[in-house]
């Protein structure tokens, strides 16, 4: 019960505002939120686990929009679909901001200088020029890199973001 507690406090704003750029209407947005979570819950036993939970909750919250648009009227017209496209649009922005927002999190955690190593290989500086500049090898820096990698992309994983 408390990893679906966690799941809710997790997700609930994201999907919420990805609600109401679909629906453009905070009740219906709220309805569709809890709708989300209770179809959730009622199917967690068939989440396979091929993509994050978050995206797997979004997908029902899209698929709960659709239903609701089909329930307003017999057809679905092409402008629902092409805010559908640039909503799909949103929720992937919505998600790579939130795992930038964790990788820097746990950046902060490292030292100091394989944070400015992971800064200087993000800004475009090559081995090379990192080595010279902190008096490291350039496989030192490499290693140094890789590992950075490995360690942000097990815990990443770990927490179902990628």
């Amino acid at each position: 019960m408390k990893q679906l507690e966690k799941l809710y406090f997790d997700y609930k704003k994201d999907l919420f505002n990805y609600l109401l750029s679909l629906t453009h209407d905070t009740d219906q947005a709220e309805d569709l939120l809890s709708e989300t979570f209770y179809q959730a819950i009622i199917s967690i036993e068939t989440f396979k686990g091929k993509s994050a939970i978050k995206t797997w909750l979004f997908g029902i919250a899209r698929n709960l929009w659709l239903q609701s648009l089909r329930k307003k009227r017999s057809t679905v017209e092409y402008n629902d679909f092409l805010e559908l496209y640039f909503a799909d649009k949103i929720l992937e922005e919505v998600i790579t901001k939130h795992i930038l927002e964790r990788i820097f999190e746990l950046l902060k955690t490292k030292d100091e200088r394989t944070q400015e190593i992971i800064n200087m290989r993000i800004n475009g500086f090559s081995y090379y020029e990192i080595s010279k500049k902190l008096g490291i090898t350039e496989n030192s820096a490499r290693v140094i890199d890789f590992r950075t990698k490995k360690w942000l992309k097990d815990i990443l994983e770990k927490e179902d973001l990628i």
